[in-house]
């Protein structure tokens, strides 16, 4: 009998490996809760790591962050930070400024609208993820964050 991800994706033949199967499952899993963040996203025309950044400046308030400190922080990697600070400037969401002892240095700061949407943001985003895990209890949450983070370190290796 075939799997439930087998059947969502028509596959006819068996997955052969378990450990396949289980990487597959995260992948489509992340696709479809990625595809949902894209809706709640689409009406503020921000991309997924748009509003990543958005939360990163917010968090490191009025020190903002280099580049390189956004990046290492991202939750998914983007390999052109620099051009996605580009449109978000372009925007009036962020400012940058040049460091004046080095001026390789690069510090990025959420404006005032910058700050204002993902504020505004932040009802939307918890109503979605609320709502995509409602169908689970606490202990199944905290037990799939495990399994996920273990899986994580195992790709460390």
């Amino acid at each position: 009998m075939a799997g439930k991800l087998q059947q969502e994706i028509h596959q006819t033949k068996a997955i052969r490996l378990l450990e396949e199967e289980a990487a597959l499952n995260i992948v489509r899993t992340a696709d479809v809760l990625m595809a949902a963040v894209m809706d709640v996203l689409k009406p503020y025309q921000l991309s997924a790591t748009q509003y990543n950044v958005l939360r990163i400046l917010r968090g490191a308030g009025n020190d903002g962050a280099s580049c390189k400190e956004i990046a290492s922080r991202l939750v998914a990697r983007d390999p052109d930070i620099t051009r996605l600070m580009d449109r978000l400037e372009q925007r009036g969401l962020v400012t940058r400024d040049r460091g004046k002892q080095d001026r390789r240095v690069v510090t990025h700061r959420l404006t005032q609208a910058g700050l204002e949407m993902v504020n505004e943001l932040d009802g939307p985003i918890e109503a979605f993820n609320r709502k995509a895990m409602a169908h689970m209890k606490a202990e199944k949450l905290r037990g799939l964050i495990g399994l996920l983070e273990e899986v994580r370190a195992g790709g460390d290796n």
